[in-house]
């Protein structure tokens, strides 16, 4: 998620994952704040063995995107509603 105020609307996806016993984790990486860190994230996804990244971030959506412009682990993009996009 881009901020930690991205979670509840992550939270969801967290919940079910668990409820179904699969292993998961939650990182905040903004794409605007920590490109860097974003892209070590993404670059590290295959070789630490991550079969998918989903990505939500309520400011922009722009996270989906960068993270699936630097690795082959399929990205599922969250809409994550703001005041300013509203969720789209």
């Amino acid at each position: 998620m881009g901020s930690r105020s991205d979670w509840p609307a992550m939270k969801a996806a967290a919940d079910i994952l668990s409820a179904l016993g699969v292993a998961h984790e939650a990182r905040v990486v903004s794409a605007h704040r920590t490109p860097d860190r974003l892209f070590a994230y993404a670059e590290a996804a295959a070789p630490r063995g991550l079969r998918a990244i989903i990505a939500g971030a309520g400011g922009a959506a722009h996270l989906p995107g960068m993270l699936a412009a630097k690795t082959r682990v399929p990205v599922l993009g969250v809409p994550v509603q703001s005041r300013a996009l509203n969720g789209l």
